[in-house]
C-alpha cells in the first residue's frame, strides 16, 4: 500500500460550520481556505451557495485566491422533484460558484426517499443522474456524495448501489460512501467499502464519516484499507452533533502509519490545526491525538525516565514530524528523571542523586499535598527549583495591601479598588487603583507600583484566570486554587497560588508572574 496516493477533501467550512457554536465569517472562510491550501489540502468544500448570502459572497471573494494545486468545490444537492436540472435554482449558485469541482449529495436511502423526499425510487435516480450530467456538460468535475450510503446499504444493498451506478452514469467522477449517521462499525465499513470497490473498479471511491459512535477516524481508516482513495473530513473534527471524521488524525495516521501519499507538509499539521481551532473561535482539546497539548506530555516518572532514554519507548512518533512539542509534567507522582529534564537548562549539575534534587521533589510533593499543582504552572515551579537552589532572590517585598469592593455598582463605574505598597532596594512605593474586581484592582495596582522600578513590567498582560475550589467539608471556607496566565507577547507563562482566602491565592500567583517575568 505504500505510495498510494490518497485524495483529502477538507470539509471544515461546510459541515464544520454546521457545528454547534460555530459560525465563519466571509473573511474567516477566507482565511482558513490560505491555510488549509499551505497544508497542501486537495480539495476545499468551502460551502452551498445556494443555501445562504455569506457564501455566495464568499465565492466571489474567493476568485482572487492563489490555490496552488487544491479545488474550491461548492455544495449542493441534486435537482428538485419535477423541475429540470438548467431550471434548479440551487444548481444555478453552484454554477454561478465559479468552482471547477462541485460536491452534489444525493439519496442512497430507501427511507429518505419514499418518507422525506417523497418520491418514488426510480425517480430519485433520475435526479441523481440528471443533475450530475447536467454539470459535467457545463465542464464541472462531480463528486457524488451518496448520502445515508450506509444504512441504504444495509436496508437494500440492489438500491444503495444502484443510486452509484446512477451518479457514475452520470459522469461523477468519485463515488463518496457517507454515514451521515455516524452509527456504523469500522468492520462493517471495511466490508461494504470493499464490495462497492470491486463493483466499481476504476472508479474512484470516497469515504464520508461522522462520529456518533466515536469510531469516524476509525471507520475512515478501514474503508481506505478497504480500496477508498478519496477521504472527507474536518480539521479538529468540527461539525454537527458529535462532528465528522478528524482529518488532524487521519491524515498523519494516513501518512506516519500506512506511508501514503497526501498533503504537503506533515511538521506544520499542529500550527494548521490550532490556526483553524483559533478561527473557529474552538479549543483544541488537550487530549487530541497528535495535535493536542498533552498528546506527548509525560508525568509518570517511569514514563520520563524512559523517553529520556530512548523517545519510542513512550512515544510512538517524533512529536516534531507533526510540528508538536514533547512535555514533562511536574506532580507529586514525578521522579528524579522528570525533575532533571525540566530544569537542566538552568541547573545541568543536578543528578538523581544530588542531595538538591531530594529536596525540590520533597517540597513539590508537600505542596501538592496542600493543593498546589504544578504541571499547569511551569513558571512557579521553576521559581520553586530556584529558591530550593538558593538561585532566587525576590525582587521585591510585598509590604501591605487593601482591597475594598462596593455594591450595588453603578452602571459603568469600577466595582474594587486596590491599595498596594512595595518596597525594592530599600525603597517604597505605594499606589491606589480602581480595578473591574478585586483580582484586576490587585493586578494594575501591583505592576502600576512595581513599574516605577522596573519598567518591562509595562510589556506585562494577564490573559487567562482559572480558579478551582479544592475538596473541603466547608465550601464556604474551602482551599482555593488559582492559575493566572500571562503573556509580554513574546512568551507565555502560568503561575500558581493556593489559599483558603481566594484574593490571597491570587496575589500569590499575581506575584510569581511579575518574580517570573523579572527573572527571564
Amino acid at each position: 500500500m505504500k505510495g498510494r496516493r490518497i485524495e483529502i477533501l477538507d470539509s471544515t467550512l461546510r459541515d464544520g460550520a454546521q457545528g454547534e457554536g460555530i459560525s465563519f465569517s466571509v473573511n474567516d472562510k477566507l482565511n482558513i481556505v490560505e491555510t488549509l491550501v499551505q497544508f497542501g489540502i486537495d480539495f476545499i468544500e468551502a460551502g452551498n451557495p445556494g443555501s445562504n448570502p455569506k457564501d455566495l459572497e464568499f465565492f466571489g471573494k474567493a476568485s482572487d485566491l492563489k490555490l496552488g494545486h487544491a479545488k474550491l468545490c461548492a455544495f449542493g444537492s441534486t435537482r428538485r422533484h419535477n423541475v429540470a436540472a438548467c431550471d434548479d435554482a440551487n444548481i444555478k449558485s453552484l454554477l454561478a460558484a465559479n468552482t471547477p469541482v462541485v460536491v452534489i449529495f444525493g439519496k442512497a436511502w430507501e427511507l429518505h426517499v419514499t418518507e422525506i423526499l417523497r418520491i418514488s425510487l426510480e425517480e430519485n435516480l433520475e435526479l441523481v443522474r440528471d443533475t450530475i450530467e447536467y454539470l459535467r456538460s457545463e465542464s464541472k468535475e462531480v463528486i457524488f456524495d451518496a448520502e445515508h450510503f450506509f444504512d441504504g446499504y444495509k436496508a437494500s444493498e440492489s438500491y444503495a448501489m444502484s443510486v452509484l451506478s446512477a451518479a457514475a452514469e452520470g459522469g461523477a467522477t468519485t463515488l463518496v460512501l457517507c454515514d451521515t449517521n455516524g452509527g456504523t462499525l469500522p468492520s462493517d465499513i471495511y466490508n461494504i467499502t470493499k464490495k462497492v470497490v470491486e463493483a466499481f473498479p476504476g472508479k474512484k471511491i470516497g469515504i464520508h464519516c461522522h462520529n456518533d459512535i466515536d469510531c469516524a477516524v476509525a471507520s475512515t481508516l478501514m474503508a481506505v484499507e478497504a480500496g477508498a482513495t478519496h477521504v472527507q473530513g474536518t480539521f479538529i473534527g468540527i461539525g454537527e452533533r458529535c462532528g465528522n471524521a478528524n482529518l488532524s488524525a487521519i491524515i498523519p495516521n494516513l501518512v506516519l502509519k500506512r506511508g501514503f501519499e497526501c498533503c504537503r507538509d506533515m511538521s506544520i499539521l499542529s500550527d494548521t490545526a490550532r490556526k483553524i481551532a483559533e478561527i473557529s473561535n474552538t479549543q483544541i482539546d488537550n487530549t487530541k491525538p497528535y495535535v493536542g497539548a498533552s498528546a506527548f506530555a509525560h508525568k509518570g516518572g517511569m514514563h520520563i525516565d524512559g523517553v529520556l532514554k530512548k523517545s519510542c519507548s513512550f512515544e510512538h512518533i517524533d512529536p516534531a514530524l507533526v510540528g508538536n512539542k514533547r512535555r514533562f509534567l511536574m506532580s507529586e507522582v514525578s521522579g528524579r528523571s522528570t525533575v532533571l529534564a525540566k530544569i537542566k537548562h538552568f541547573a545541568p549539575h543536578l543528578e538523581k542523586n544530588s542531595k538538591e534534587t531530594s529536596e525540590i521533589l520533597e517540597k513539590l510533593k508537600e505542596l501538592e499535598h496542600y493543593g498546589y499543582h504544578f504541571e499547569a504552572a511551569d513558571a512557579s515551579f521553576e521559581l520553586l527549583v530556584k529558591k530550593v537552589l538558593g538561585l532566587y532572590k525576590p525582587a521585591f517585598r510585598l509590604v501591605m495591601y487593601k482591597i475594598m469592593s462596593e455594591f450595588p455598582v453603578a452602571e459603568g463605574e469600577m466595582p474594587a479598588s486596590a491599595t498596594i505598597k512595595v518596597e525594592v532596594d530599600g525603597k517604597e512605593e505605594m499606589t491606589a487603583v480602581m480595578g473591574n474586581g478585586p483580582v484586576n484592582a490587585l493586578d494594575l495596582a501591583l505592576r502600576k507600583a512595581l513599574v516605577v522600578f522596573y519598567p518591562s513590567i509595562k510589556e506585562m498582560r494577564l490573559t487567562d484566570y482559572k480558579v478551582r475550589v479544592l475538596e473541603s467539608n466547608c465550601t464556604t471556607a474551602a482551599r482555593v486554587r488559582v492559575l493566572i496566565e500571562t503573556t509580554d507577547e513574546k512568551s507565555t507563562w502560568t503561575t500558581v497560588g493556593v489559599s483558603n482566602d481566594i484574593i490571597e491565592a491570587s496575589l500569590i500567583a499575581l506575584v510569581d508572574s511579575i518574580e517570573y517575568k523579572l527573572l527571564k
